[in-house]
């Protein structure tokens, strides 16, 4: 009798085996790019570290282990998948991980991209006044972006760059 189960279990399952390999040897995602998820958010998405120590982790969990630790809070990250309350993020050099939400923050800040000081203006016009140079690499606080100009604050100045050289923002994403 039960070797007739262990027959019928095991003809069940490789019946089954067929069916499943047509579904597709890709993992499923649970949402499309722009599709709102379980947080009520869109991904992808740009966040910030909330912390200056943020320990990125291989996966969604404590259990995983530690990729690398961040120690510099305010830098801009994006987030590119969700898990429970775990953000996988990307940052500017293409590195991803995965991070607990409580160390994110929605504060939108921008990473000065280039090889050159970029000068910040008073308008949002390369005519207008200059006000400052920020070097590569330099965090700014991202106030506002319309069209071709973002508003930041950094080092102590303010005024309008140039979106194109801010890595933390869409190329068409337009916020007050």
């Amino acid at each position: 009798m039960g070797k007739k189960i262990v027959f019928l279990l095991l003809l069940t399952i490789f019946s089954a085996l067929p069916a499943l390999a047509q579904e597709g040897n890709s993992v499923p995602i649970p949402y499309e790019i722009g599709e709102k998820t379980s947080s009520g958010l869109p991904i992808p998405r740009f966040v910030s570290l909330a912390s200056d120590k943020v320990f990125v982790r291989t996966g969604p969990a404590l259990r995983y282990p530690i990729k690398w630790v961040y120690k510099k809070d305010h830098l801009p990250v994006e987030i590119i998948q969700e898990f429970d309350t775990w953000r996988k993020i990307r940052d500017m050099d293409g590195d991803n991980g995965w991070v607990h939400q409580s160390l994110l923050s929605g504060d939108r800040m921008g990473i000065v991209k280039g090889e050159v000081n970029q000068p910040i203006r008073k308008e949002a016009n390369e005519q207008s006044k200059m006000i400052a140079y920020l070097e590569p690499n330099v965090v700014a606080a991202i106030k506002a972006c319309q069209g071709d100009w973002c508003e930041v604050a950094a080092e102590g100045y303010a005024g309008w760059l140039q979106r194109k050289f801010l890595w933390g923002i869409y190329d068409s994403e337009d916020f007050d």
